[in-house]
């Protein structure tokens, strides 16, 4: 809903502070780092990114509910923004007439995406290991390696265009990671029940 608005906000009224919302590489804000995931550059990529949204965020709410979407969209989506400041240039040489220096922006879900796939993956194994469970962790799995070892080719190899602009494969590839890293990080906090949590105490 909040990608939705955002787009509408942006490319509907053109709301001129929409437009701070981006990641800007050359000068960025620390609050862009999140709010960059809920802006978009186009229709299409806004369309793309809502209906996997729906997919992987259906799969993580039956396991960890809402707020476990919120939260792994959250920090997935800002890993990947983080990992894009360090990693991508902070200008490009398309600034006016071909002259200068243009600030690199980064917008979109597709990292909080990324993560929710790898996250969607990691609970279904994580809870228990019946046929249904097994059966979509199996599909999810086989997809989430593809689609990252296909980022990887492709940022390997220059990177890619979509509607003219640039995809941030370096986004996604750390959007996933993250997820991973996210699971792995609850797996060892300690568990309410975990008998070796909590205190043990001795009969009088």
């Amino acid at each position: 809903m909040a990608n939705a608005v955002m787009y509408a906000l942006d490319h509907g009224i053109k709301w001129e502070m929409a437009k701070t919302m981006y990641l800007n590489h050359a000068s960025w804000k620390w609050w862009q780092v999140v709010t960059s995931t809920f802006c978009h550059a186009s229709w299409s990529h806004l369309s793309g990114n809502l209906f996997l949204l729906y997919i992987f965020g259906r799969l993580v709410e039956e396991e960890e509910g809402a707020f476990g979407v919120v939260m792994a969209y959250l920090i997935c989506g800002a890993a990947a923004s983080l990992a894009s400041l360090v990693m991508l240039p902070r200008t490009s040489a398309q600034g006016f007439l071909g002259m200068g220096n243009a600030p690199v922006f980064s917008v979109g879900a597709s990292g909080a995406v990324f993560g929710l796939f790898a996250v969607a993956v990691m609970v279904k194994m994580m809870k228990g290991f019946s046929f249904r469970k097994l059966l979509e962790a199996g599909i999810l799995g086989q997809f989430v390696v593809e689609k990252l070892l296909g980022e990887v080719h492709m940022q390997a190899n220059g990177g890619s265009l979509v509607a003219g602009a640039s995809v941030n494969h370096i986004a996604h590839i750390s959007g996933a990671l993250a997820g991973v890293f996210l699971i792995f990080l609850l797996t060892r906090l300690p568990s309410d029940k975990d008998p070796s949590s909590t205190p043990s105490t001795a009969a009088p």
